[in-house]
């Protein structure tokens, strides 16, 4: 089945043409073919009935066999054309105007006929691949009262159709020969057709590509009252109300920012004052009563937690701005995630295969890295299982664009030993504040790490991807560039 509109246009043009051509040919030809037999027969009979009527006052009754040709040969001599074939019957006694002619053409059915009825009779008989006409009339004289009685001779004739047959034939050629035009125009027409329908569709094609791309301002012209005109006229009405909605949408998220960042920023100070009250009391709670101990240790966990989310949030809030900016420094790759380990106590939760020292080094962010590797990390001990393995290593491949040049990049890949994630979950793992009910939530977390680890990878210009291992368990990897180290200059 044609796919395309405009050849499905030109196939239904087409076929409509080509219906309407051979319907109408086949009428005509029908009508036509018709008339001209009707003609010819009319003609015949009304020439056969006048010669008969002219020369039956000559014959004697009862006429022998030679009155019977010869009445058979005049009445063939009256066609200027010589193609008369005459038989004429009275009582069981026959004669032709041709010698020995058999008459093959008139039927027993014809011949009763045309004996017991008093109109005339016919039929078009076709043998050895040609059409003749056999007429059957039954002889009548006109009585002196001015009856008109019968004879009891019977004429029968036969006539060739070879000049009907050669303008039939001429009405099949030009039949087909108007069938080749209409189909033409009819083709001229669908393209026409064609480009008068698609041509609204491709500008509604395009402008919808224009929308998907952002451009909401995109609107279409709007020309004639037709199917395609409100079609374009809702199109447009479309795009403005989706350009508002977005332009709301927007203008809701910005202020939902904002109100993020300002709250956050607000919120520093007073817990820097309340983190520094939260270490004065740790120290303070060996001596305390042990409820008021336990009280103390959850205040000061809490109010730990509440300054992470406020980070987080003041991160976040600086990747929206644009306000983040890379700080590159060159470091050892390996040593730099052994620190970030260090810093927080997971040497012993944490199973390393990293490089020697100084076996890999690069350029990169040393504060982003860290949390990197301390966001995937954290992840995996609070949502996986023990053991955590990390590794580090670096490869080698071939830039994109096209320019053949290699590029190095260094992989961090995190695996836990836990249930893995399911796979509705895996499209969504770093989205913001996004949780799974059902997996992976032995904790309540904010949901910002993995979207700020994604933000931090991608502003190194690196991946990073999550998929459940073969052999069980979560696998996060995060893949960064290493820009060339810089030359030192020489004086």
């Amino acid at each position: 089945m044609p796919r395309g509109l405009r050849v499905r246009l030109v196939v239904a043009f087409g076929l409509v043409a080509a219906v309407s051509a051979l319907s109408t040919g086949a009428l005509t030809f029908r009508e036509a073919r018709t008339g001209i037999l009707q003609q010819s027969q009319d003609t015949v009979i009304r020439l056969l009935r006048d010669r008969v009527d002219s020369l039956v006052p000559d014959l004697t009754f009862p006429p022998s066999g030679r009155d019977l040709a010869s009445f058979a040969t005049e009445v063939a001599q009256d066609d200027p054309s010589r193609k008369w074939r005459v038989l004429v019957a009275y009582h069981g006694l026959s004669a032709t105007s041709q010698p020995r002619d058999p008459f093959d053409e008139l039927t027993p059915a014809l011949r009763t006929a045309a004996t017991t009825h008093t109109p005339t009779v016919f039929q078009r008989v076709t043998s050895g691949g040609r059409s003749s006409l056999v007429v059957g009339m039954p002889v009548l004289f006109a009585a002196p009262d001015g009856e008109r009685r019968a004879t009891g001779l019977t004429a029968f004739l036969t006539v060739p159709q070879t000049t009907e047959r050669t303008y039939v034939q001429a009405l099949v050629t030009a039949v087909e020969r108007a069938t080749v035009p209409a189909l033409v125009l009819a083709v001229l027409f669908a393209l026409l057709a064609a480009r008068g329908v698609l041509r609204p569709v491709r500008e509604l094609r395009h402008a919808t590509r224009r929308i998907a791309e952002g451009r909401l301002d995109t609107r279409l012209a709007v020309h004639g009252s037709d199917e395609l005109a409100d079609l374009s006229r809702t199109f447009n009405e479309t795009a403005a109300a989706l350009e508002g909605s977005v332009a709301e949408l927007r203008s809701m998220e910005a202020k939902a920012r904002r109100f993020a960042a300002d709250v956050s920023h607000e919120l520093r100070t007073p817990l820097a004052a309340m983190s520094l009250v939260t270490d004065v009391l740790d120290e303070d709670a060996a001596g305390l009563e042990p409820d008021t101990a336990a009280a103390v240790r959850l205040i000061s966990e809490e109010t730990a937690n509440l300054a992470r989310l406020v980070e987080d949030l003041m991160e976040i809030s600086r990747f929206d701005a644009g306000a983040a900016a890379l700080h590159l420094d060159e470091v050892d790759l390996a040593e730099a995630v052994r620190r970030t380990l260090s810093s927080r106590a997971w040497q012993d939760s944490v199973v390393t295969l990293l490089p020697p020292p100084g076996a890999l080094r690069g350029r990169v962010d040393p504060r982003r890295l860290d949390v990197i590797v301390a966001n995937l990390v954290a992840n995996a001990l609070r949502h996986g299982a023990p053991p955590i393995r990390l590794s580090l290593h670096g490869y080698q491949r071939t830039a994109p664009g096209g320019t053949g040049r290699t590029e190095r990049r260094v992989a961090i890949e995190v695996l836990d030993s836990g249930p893995g994630i399911p796979e509705t979950v895996l499209p969504h793992i770093f989205d913001r504040f996004y949780k799974s009910d059902t997996a992976r939530t032995r904790t309540e977390g904010s949901g910002l790490g993995l979207a700020i680890t994604a933000e931090n990878v991608r502003l190194h210009g690196g991946t990073v991807r999550a998929a459940n291992h073969p052999g069980g368990g979560a696998l996060f990897t995060a893949e960064l560039p290493l820009p060339e180290p810089e030359k030192e200059s020489r004086s």
